[in-house]
């Protein structure tokens, strides 16, 4: 997943998406507020669901103001036809491949709020389907970000991260960095079975050990994606 300013979001929506998901709310991710709920459901055989939502309502009026503009230094802004467009065209590419089911785009464009859902057959089934997607739609094919793993599942652990990319958050002016802070990016994985140890020393283990959170400033994350890394281990069935 990229984070990019505004202006370069708009140079093109696929570049600056290392994840299908990111199309749907993160084209001004850098100077919004955002909130970002990221879940994963994995069952013991591996199969799941993949939950995934952007809230950017506290940002509703700066988001409307960039889309009334024509273009942004010499760039076209896309329209909000185009953008819904872009939603819609990754959302069926998504339901076409293979391992991956009950793709649901929710789309509330009067708040900018975004959810996403589907079923994978596999944790590698879900992985490889975000990926083929973004190399189809990018222009850098051969970006070696693409065949990084953020996602890896041997039936008793779960390693999630998310992918190194470049964040110009020290070129924003200090406002829109204060708004940046103000949001919550959280992570969410579920399981069968009782977890029994995780590797994020910020992670937290719910009472019933079945599900692990970690949440972290969308700032921090911007800053430092290794934050929201985790390991997470199941006890034996």
């Amino acid at each position: 997943m990229v984070f990019a300013s505004p202006k370069s979001l708009f140079l093109s929506q696929s570049r600056t998406m290392k994840y299908f998901i990111a199309c749907i709310g993160l084209l001004f991710l850098l100077n919004s507020c955002v909130d970002i709920f990221d879940e994963i459901i994995v069952h013991s055989n591996g199969s799941g669901t993949y939950k995934y939502s952007v809230n950017l309502s506290a940002s509703k009026v700066k988001i409307n103001s960039i889309l009334a503009l024509d273009s942004i230094d010499g760039q076209k802004v896309p329209s909000l036809d185009e953008i819904k467009n872009k939603i819609a065209l990754y959302k069926d590419k998504l339901d076409q491949k293979e391992g991956i089911s009950n793709v649901t785009v929710d789309a509330n464009y009067d708040d900018f709020i975004f959810k996403f859902s589907c079923d994978f057959t596999s944790v590698a089934a879900l992985q490889n389907a975000i990926r083929d997607i973004v190399k189809e739609e990018s222009r850098d094919k051969n970006n070696p970000l693409y065949n990084e793993s953020w996602l890896s599942w041997d039936g008793k652990q779960l390693i999630r991260s998310i992918p190194a990319f470049q964040s110009p958050i020290n070129r924003l002016k200090a406002e829109d960095q204060e708004e940046l802070k103000k949001g919550k990016y959280i992570t969410v994985s579920r399981f069968d079975v009782p977890v029994a140890k995780c590797d994020n020393a910020n992670a937290q283990i719910s009472p019933t050990k079945t599900a692990v959170m970690v949440k972290a400033s969308t700032y921090a994350v911007a800053q430092n994606p290794t934050l929201l890394k985790n390991t997470v281990t199941l006890e034996n069935p």
